[in-house]
């Protein structure tokens, strides 16, 4: 393949979380033989990196996200403070708009300010920086169900352009009925990647290429059971990729992107420890 519009960069540490994955370690495990996954609900952690009040205001995306970013920090042994982010999710905290939308259809049509801070797209983000105290710059964005390949993609731009890690957070999570019946979400499924660029130093456990191209068929799990999570949940649209990272073998697929648009991704080991 041409290298003409190629990015190329590191992954130097990964967190997970989604139904029976309660961090990489398992989610690895389980990836690399399907048949030891035994799938439950999501239980989604506290963290002790939020203060006491955001720690009670934060809802299922927020703690799932700092979940995975921290870990992911944690495995590549960098400081999360110093991380440039990007935070992609399909829909942001629906637990928090059915409550507006309940809010919105009383009489009174009073709407809380904790409820108003949590509804913007950038929350997780928001959340994540005050727990690490960090100043560096972050992106939220949205694609529908390509919201990871997007969020991939602007990830890796500012990691080769900016020659800087970058950690990359996708969450989404279910809706309450009847929101759910229109935009059907099986269960909270996060998943961090930090991003290195080429030659930064810090090595990582496999190299990426990605490149934007025409439509074409997304990549499935080979198990049918992973693939039902990938079809049902836009974030775990990540696990072709995530399963690539646990067998660290050189392999190619493509991710779901923007109508009219997928995006390739040439996944090979690289120096450094195997996740």
């Amino acid at each position: 393949m041409s290298t003409q519009g190629t990015l190329t960069v590191h992954v130097a540490g990964i967190g997970a979380l989604g139904p029976g994955l309660p961090d990489w370690a398992a989610a690895r495990a389980c990836l690399l033989a399907p048949g030891t996954w035994q799938r439950q609900a999501t239980v989604v952690p506290q963290s002790d990196l939020l203060p006491p009040t955001e720690r009670r205001r934060a809802g299922s995306v927020v703690k799932a996200s700092i979940a995975v970013a921290d870990a992911a920090c944690r495995h590549a042994g960098v400081d999360p403070a110093s991380m440039a982010t990007v935070f992609a999710s399909s829909s942001g905290e629906p637990a928090n708009c059915h409550a507006l939308c309940e809010a919105l259809a009383t009489a009174e049509r009073l709407v809380s300010p904790t409820r108003f801070t949590n509804s913007v797209h950038n929350a997780a983000a928001g959340y994540w920086h005050i727990a690490t105290h960090s100043m560096q710059a972050s992106t939220s964005l949205c694609g529908f169900d390509a919201s990871f390949a997007a969020g991939l993609l602007e990830a890796a731009a500012q990691c080769q352009s900016g020659q800087r890690p970058v950690l990359l957070v996708a969450c989404d999570s279910p809706y309450p009925e009847p929101l759910n019946a229109l935009r059907h979400v099986a269960d909270v499924f996060a998943v961090a990647l930090l991003l290195q660029p080429v030659g930064g130093g810090g090595g990582g456990c496999s190299a990426l290429q990605l490149r934007l191209q025409g439509a074409a068929p997304d990549t499935a799990c080979d198990d049918a059971r992973f693939e039902e999570l990938r079809r049902t949940i836009p974030a775990a649209r990540s696990l072709p990729l995530m399963q690539a990272l646990a067998r660290q073998a050189p392999v190619t697929m493509v991710l779901e992107g923007p109508p009219g648009l997928s995006l390739r991704l040439d996944v090979a080991p690289a120096r450094g420890t195997p996740p």
